[in-house]
């Protein structure tokens, strides 16, 4: 079942996620449908909390960007097998020299924006079985790792820019929140009134 993406203004971005354990309750179906729901507004990644749900989970599949010529063949070839679902994850390091590259969310929808990040992360997480895993990824995978780990931390991309790139989107990110916007997927607005 494809479900609502959370707009931009709405609390539940800025919480910082609890973790779960084997027992919370539907989890596979949560899973199933994060991926229906990502998948149907062409996202690479996707968070619990941008779903309304503030727990430790989100969801990657960089496949997507396998075609894409700037990558070299072999980062080509990671991303395409490139699909992954974290579990009360925890970034263990984050290194080298920051980057630029023009991210966008699902949330934050027609804002495009370039976000400086460290190229590489260690992070540790549990699959959907909750098993363990400690993994290290560099580039591009370890951007969108970055970036859906930050929503699990109550944190936005546009956290990140400068005061004056957040003042030049201010109205843009004000529509987001009304629904003053148009878009080919569900979503969620905090500040949409509602209609009699």
């Amino acid at each position: 079942m494809i479900l609502p993406i959370v707009a931009y203004g709405d609390p539940v971005l800025r919480k910082k996620a609890k973790s779960i354990t084997k027992d919370y309750p539907n989890l596979d179906t949560l899973i199933e449908n994060m991926k229906e729901t990502m998948y149907g507004a062409y996202g690479v990644g996707l968070a619990a909390p941008q779903v309304g749900i503030p727990i430790r989970l989100f969801l990657v599949d960089a496949s997507s960007f396998a075609e894409d010529e700037v990558f070299t063949e072999e980062e080509q070839a990671l991303l395409k097998d490139f699909k992954r679902t974290f579990i009360n994850a925890e970034i263990l390091e984050e290194e080298g020299d920051e980057w630029a590259f023009n991210e966008g969310c699902l949330s934050i929808p027609d804002v495009r924006e370039d976000v400086f990040r460290q190229p590489n992360v260690k992070i540790k997480y549990q699959d959907e079985n909750f098993k363990e895993h400690i993994e290290e990824f560099d580039g591009i995978i370890a951007r969108i790792v970055q970036h859906e780990y930050d929503h699990i931390e109550g944190v936005l991309f546009t956290d990140k820019l400068s005061s004056l790139r957040k003042r030049l989107i201010k109205s843009k990110l004000t529509n987001i929140s009304k629904g003053k916007i148009k878009v080919d997927y569900k979503m969620r607005f905090p500040l949409m009134k509602k209609r009699r």
